[in-house]
């Protein structure tokens, strides 16, 4: 990923999905990761949502992600189900996010606040509000429905010699000492 990188001994990587279980944080980390390897990361939300919430064909997403994962360089900060084979199949690293429930809720929770108190938009001009808090596709409840199977196939990413790296984290801490050591965060000073 960095010059850095290549000093402690890790492999040069051009293409990084990020993926995690939902409000661990996998799009702060693709950018933070994006801004300091000079690879461009891609927000998945802005692919894959239109303003005001429209969600965008599947096809015209398949075809969105598929012209991104062609090329060399690439950090995406999730994979949907309906296209997840796409980048798996090109990704030469996967940072799994595979924090504990408290957490990563916790995180959830906070943000999906800060952003209905701030009025910041989400993606393509949209914002989070009361109404989709409490609607029957809101994140919190995704977060619910959807932890237990992302976390179960980070596991399985992790254990299979066949498929691309994987680095999976259960901590902050644990991310953070590996971009220390890569070079991707600065040490103590």
């Amino acid at each position: 990923m960095t010059s850095g990188a290549q000093d402690q001994g890790q492999r040069q990587v051009s293409r990084v999905l990020v993926y995690g279980v939902t409000g661990s944080g996998k799009t702060t980390l693709a950018r933070r990761m994006g801004e300091l390897t000079g690879l461009p990361w891609h927000s998945v939300d802005d692919l894959t949502w239109e303003s005001n919430w429209v969600v965008v064909p599947v096809d015209e997403q398949r075809r969105r992600i598929e012209e991104i994962c062609a090329g060399e360089k690439w950090i995406l900060d999730t994979a949907y189900g309906k296209w997840r084979e796409i980048p798996l199949a090109r990704a030469e690293l996967i940072v799994a996010l595979d924090y504990p429930r408290w957490l990563s809720l916790s995180r959830l929770i906070r943000r999906t606040l800060a952003r209905l108190v701030s009025r910041r938009t989400v993606c393509n001009g949209n914002r989070e509000t009361v109404r989709t808090l409490f609607a029957r596709d809101s994140i919190v409840l995704w977060h619910f429905r959807s932890f237990q199977r992302k976390r179960a196939r980070m596991r399985a990413w992790s254990s299979n010699p066949a498929g691309p790296e994987v680095r999976r984290f259960t901590s902050p801490r644990q991310l953070d000492d590996w971009l220390r050591r890569t070079g991707l965060l600065p040490g103590p000073r």
